[in-house]
């Protein structure tokens, strides 16, 4: 008999039919007090050797409906090794066909970076004496807001803040920052022992870590959307942004980057403060940056993108524009596909958690020129 389970972890799917494996009726419940939603993570059991079709029937009222064309599902035995599977959209619904070799198989809309991983890396990071853990807060349901500082702040390095996950389905940033971290304390990364003599990262893997565990796409426990509330959070209804600002103001910045992924476009890039009223030297900085990401890392590029104000009156509100404003520096968003990168397509398992960790550990490239290059 088959079974179908969403209760775990990030988990999050709604069973409309499971009694023919032929024509399975799921569809993906909205964020909790919001209406977004287009992540889904769920678990089927007793179907090995069966021929599963699975329909998504409410996919076209997802948060971004572009992001179901071309796209395909992510599927695991082992919840390690995710592998795409056969997904169709078309006329409103998503379908997705699978066999599965084994008893268990995992569904997700992208590799699933668990709460327990991310205990775990923090615990194994703040083990090294070049690391440092604060929680600067506590998320709405009383998680943890985990901030890792590399390196000493001895008040002459350098500044560089990443954060991740602000949106909890974007799972794939929490995975590039686990790889920008491990690279982080290798001891034997000459690049890493050089910028550490002049650098301190402040890095918070996990912005939304409520809406992560609750399987959200976009917002936390409130059904706030966080990164459109920089400038005006609060502790009420979205701590996870106040605690982190307050951090930032007291600790200073000189470059800032916020990790996300991508519905639509399946490309990796970068949204700098292009649009916006930011000294040209700045705009310069962002886009020598990207020029030289582009050249270290070809999973990166910078053809396709966001357009300039492509988010009109709340640009202000959003990390990267709130702090590249406050501090006047070089502040940006990255972006990853949930989809394959076309750039250089992997038709196996698209865009992964492993290249999306690459992509973390490569982009101290970039960082460590602009440092030589700017004033």
């Amino acid at each position: 008999m088959i079974s179908i389970n969403q209760t775990f972890d990030s988990g999050n799917i709604e069973v409309l039919d499971a009694s023919d494996a032929s024509a399975i009726q799921l569809q993906i419940r909205t964020d909790t007090r919001a209406e977004f939603f287009q992540w889904f993570h769920f678990r089927v059991s007793g179907a090995r050797d069966t021929a599963l079709s699975m329909t998504i029937n409410n996919a076209s009222k997802a948060a971004f409906t572009g992001g179901w064309e071309g796209y395909e599902a992510l599927a695991s035995y082992d919840q390690q090794e995710w592998f795409r599977v056969p997904t169709d959209y078309k006329d409103g619904q998503l379908v997705i066909t699978h066999e599965p070799e084994c008893d268990s198989t995992y569904y997700a809309y992208f590799a699933p970076y668990s709460l327990q991983r991310h205990q775990e890396l923090v615990s194994q990071m703040q083990c090294d004496n070049l690391c440092n853990l604060e929680v600067v807060g506590q998320s709405l349901q009383g998680r943890d807001l985990d901030l890792l500082r590399i390196g000493d702040d001895d008040g002459t390095k350098k500044r560089v803040w990443v954060i991740a996950r602000q949106h909890p389905g974007e799972s794939m940033a929490e995975w590039f920052t686990e790889g920008l971290l491990l690279r982080l304390l290798d001891r034997d990364d000459a690049l890493v022992e050089k910028m550490l003599s002049t650098m301190v990262f402040y890095v918070v893997p996990n912005m939304n870590p409520d809406g992560s565990t609750l399987g959200n796409l976009r917002t936390n426990a409130a059904g706030v959307n966080l990164n459109r509330v920089w400038g005006k959070a609060d502790t009420d209804t979205c701590p996870e942004v106040f605690y982190v600002q307050q951090k930032i103001e007291a600790t200073g910045c000189d470059l800032f980057l916020d990790i996300h992924g991508d519905e639509t476009l399946p490309w990796n890039f970068i949204a700098g403060q292009k649009g916006l009223p930011v000294d040209e030297t700045i705009l310069q900085q962002e886009a020598d940056f990207q020029t030289v990401y582009e050249q270290i890392n070809p999973d990166f590029q910078r053809e396709h993108g966001y357009p300039a104000k492509k988010f009109g009156g709340e640009s202000l509100t959003l990390a990267s524009n709130w702090v590249g404003n406050r501090f006047g520096i070089a502040s940006m968003t990255l972006e990853m596909p949930f989809k394959d990168n076309a750039s250089r397509p992997d038709p196996v398992c698209g865009w992964s958690a492993e290249r999306s960790s690459q992509l973390g550990a490569s982009i101290l490239y970039p960082i460590a020129k602009h440092f030589e290059t700017s004033v």
